[in-house]
């Protein structure tokens, strides 16, 4: 995605390098590491997302697996 939106173009690759690790994708990794980086990702911006990606894996899976049901304050 090109076009120009709402998210800054730092955060889009972010989100990419989050799904891609997520996905295992070696290649989209990469791509979107390096893109991020050229966009002015540092070292520690790229260690605390990989503790969100981590942190947030984890909090799912266990979710999923105990089906803990989603409380009706965040339904739509």
């Amino acid at each position: 995605m090109t076009n120009p939106g709402e998210l800054d173009p730092l955060i889009r690759e972010l989100i990419y390098i989050a799904v891609s690790v997520t996905n295992g994708c070696e290649y989209c990794i990469a791509s979107h590491t390096s893109a991020a980086y050229a966009k002015g990702m540092s070292d520690n911006m790229f260690g605390e997302l990989m503790v969100i990606v981590a942190t947030a894996n984890t909090t799912n899976r266990l979710a999923n697996g105990y089906r803990i049901p989603v409380d009706e304050r965040f339904k739509t």
